[in-house]
């Protein structure tokens, strides 16, 4: 079988036997780059290569450079590709998708990476190129970012960092000069794209961070706190909490995120948003404590349902229309809940919704299977027929309480159908009530008057200034 050998030189000081083996016997020898002091040994034994160097010029972008070399390689059989580094880089996973497609085998030789030659002196340490830096890194073990080899890379990774990291923390890059050798230097995070000297070889040192001295956090550092306030010698409070206990608080805190939604007011929102995320991690972390769930298998189960219920992003369906990925998804979701009936999917709204909503989200799913009014001037009639009934079982004939929800349910219908929202006019209303009750009040007061001294017409008279004046307004 033909094999493509990838020989990582690193640098001329941590070059392996392996890999020299390799090059110097190559029948066909490629070079990642002869503008790189890695490259030195190749040239200095004055072997023969074709360098990579034409295809980092003329390529678009990453991937078309990967792709172009990943081409070459395949197209002259054996051959042994020396790179830069420890021969774990972007390209190596181009190179064996084009490799397995012509049937050849790939073999990556032992090298030293860039973080190891720079840093010898470290055991321990997350190693990552600039482009494969995850968003989540543990602060609590040194950090090692090779690759960075321009300003734009180096902002991006800067970012990235200063989301865990503070702005002022020390930082060091180690830059490979001509000889192979590394020079370092430390300065606050915050410069790191203003550096001039970035290079292919560049490697960033991030030393650890503790929690105290971090002032920014992520949610891992979240479920940790949550953990600490659970735990022997935490707050009383959070440790008498259940499930049962907390229930009525993220009922709450959901609402305070509507009005903050309403409010557009983005730190408002985070705030808000963040309370919702306590209530998560709380809860995860006393089932984690009981041994039923972990806060990683809700963000499991959530990524799979997201994963099953998007065939048409994450499989080969298609769907073009939102109206399509809705009935997909209502599809998708009888079949997980394993409902059979139509009465199952009615019964699965939830009980505890407000009324108001459950009411409207019973009528939308009866709708789907064509069980409603064509128009709103359809459904209106039949709220003056349950105001007849009402008033009937006011006077002695039927159930008051009955007819009361059966009135409330056809204006439900009603307002449906109009296309608004059940629960926000109503909110709404009750604010206009709000400010009519207070202007009356301010009227009175004006007057002389306390509302509760006045009888109900004059409270009226009132209530009718009051409206007269927001309209004015």
């Amino acid at each position: 079988m033909k094999t493509i050998t990838i020989a990582p030189l690193s640098t001329p000081q941590t070059l392996t036997r392996a890999a020299w083996d390799a090059v110097l016997c190559a029948s066909k020898l490629y070079l990642q780059t002869a503008e790189h002091p890695s490259a030195g040994p190749v040239l200095d034994a004055g072997l023969p290569f074709v360098s990579m160097d034409d295809l980092y010029e003329s390529s678009d972008d990453y991937d078309a450079l990967n792709d172009a070399i990943a081409d070459r390689l395949v197209s002259d059989g054996d051959c042994v590709y020396a790179v830069m580094g420890d021969g774990c880089f972007s390209q190596l996973s181009a190179i064996r998708e084009a490799a397995k497609k012509h049937g050849f085998r790939v073999d990556v030789l032992p090298g030293v990476s860039y973080a190891k030659a720079a840093f010898p002196e470290l055991q321990d340490a997350q190693i990552y190129t600039a482009r494969t830096l995850p968003k989540r890194v543990d602060p609590s073990v040194p950090l090692c970012v090779q690759e960075l080899d321009n300003p734009i890379i180096a902002g991006e990774v800067k970012l990235a960092l200063s989301e865990i990291y503070p702005d002022e923390w020390p930082v060091t890059l180690a830059t490979m000069q001509k000889d192979g050798h590394y020079s370092r230097r430390t300065f606050p995070l915050t410069e790191l794209d203003r550096k001039r000297t970035l290079f292919a070889g560049s490697v960033l040192l991030v030393m650890p961070a503790s929690f105290e001295e971090r002032t920014r956090y992520g949610y891992y550092d979240l479920v940790s706190v949550m953990q600490r306030l659970r735990a022997p010698g935490g707050c009383p409070w959070d440790r008498e909490q259940t499930h049962e206990s907390l229930k009525a608080d993220l009922i709450e805190e959901c609402y305070e995120l509507n009005d903050a939604i309403d409010e557009q007011d983005d730190a408002h929102i985070v705030e808000e948003l963040g309370d919702v995320l306590m209530d998560v991690v709380f809860h995860s972390t006393i089932a984690s404590e009981q041994g039923r769930f972990t806060e990683n298998d809700v963000a499991d189960g959530i990524v799979n349902k997201m994963i099953y219920r998007h065939p048409h992003v994450f499989g080969t369906e298609k769907a073009e229309t939102t109206e399509a990925v809705l009935k997909r998804w209502d599809e998708l979701k009888q079949a997980e809940k394993h409902q059979k009936t139509q009465k199952e999917i009615l019964c699965a709204v939830p009980k505890r919704f407000p009324a108001l909503m459950r009411s409207a989200k019973v009528q939308k799913r009866a709708r789907k299977v064509g069980f409603d009014w064509n128009d709103v001037t359809e459904a209106l009639p039949k709220v003056y027929e349950e105001l007849d009934e009402l008033k009937a079982a006011m006077n002695g004939s039927g159930d008051v309480s009955e007819e009361a929800g059966d009135l409330l349910f056809a204006i439900v219908n009603v307002v449906r159908l109009l296309g608004l929202d059940g629960e926000q006019i109503l909110h709404d209303a009750t604010d206009k009530f709000i400010a009519r009750f207070g202007n009356m009040e301010e009227l009175a007061a004006a007057d002389g008057h306390v509302l509760s001294d006045l009888s109900l017409s004059e409270q009226d008279r009132y209530w009718e200034k009051a409206k007269k004046c927001l309209f004015s307004e």
